[in-house]
């Protein structure tokens, strides 16, 4: 049974950095994509806890950007070739949702990370996200839009309850 979260985790970021562009040249896209990836890799660790879960999404598929690129106002064009948009299909609307809300709220980002300590995915080790709870000017500026949370207040507030009752006291990871 497949329970690797990476194409899920790969095609959300790409999403993310799609609606909401880095601001400058290749060092910004790639500043930007590695905070976008640290918070969607931590927002789908939170989704999916366990392996049964990865292994349940990765068979029903996450979705797919249909809600999402419809309130930013990034809806596709029609007659793209499938290769153009069929990443589009592995993008979990509440991981993007969650991710934007650690990328703009530096508390939750830390508490969601601190709660992934116990779980199946850090058994592997420590694993660090100092670009999303900690990151520098650099940083910042490289992410302007996509960690704005006014910009990203449309998608983060599709599933923020979701969020902070999976962060609440007392909740066990399950998805």
């Amino acid at each position: 049974m497949l329970t690797d979260l990476s194409p899920l985790i790969a095609a959300t970021a790409r999403w993310l950095t799609v609606a909401y562009p880095p601001c400058g040249g290749a060092l910004a896209s790639a500043l930007c994509e590695v905070q976008a990836r640290q918070a969607v890799t931590v927002a789908a660790w939170l989704r999916y806890p366990t392996e049964i879960d990865a292994a349940l999404v990765t068979m029903a598929g996450p979705g797919g950007t249909a809600r999402l690129d419809w309130i930013t106002g990034a809806e596709p064009v029609g007659d793209e070739p499938a290769e153009e948009w069929a990443w589009r299909t592995w993008v979990d609307e509440v991981v993007a949702s969650w991710a934007a809300g650690l990328l703009t709220d530096p508390e939750l980002a830390g508490l969601a990370v601190d709660a992934l300590a116990d779980g199946e995915h850090a058994a592997g080790g420590a694993v660090e996200f100092r670009r999303l709870i900690d990151p520098d000017d650099g940083d910042r500026h490289a992410a302007a839009l996509l960690r704005h949370p006014d910009l990203l207040a449309p998608v983060t507030g599709l599933h923020h309850e979701q969020l902070l009752d999976r962060l609440g006291p007392g909740r066990a990871l399950a998805a």
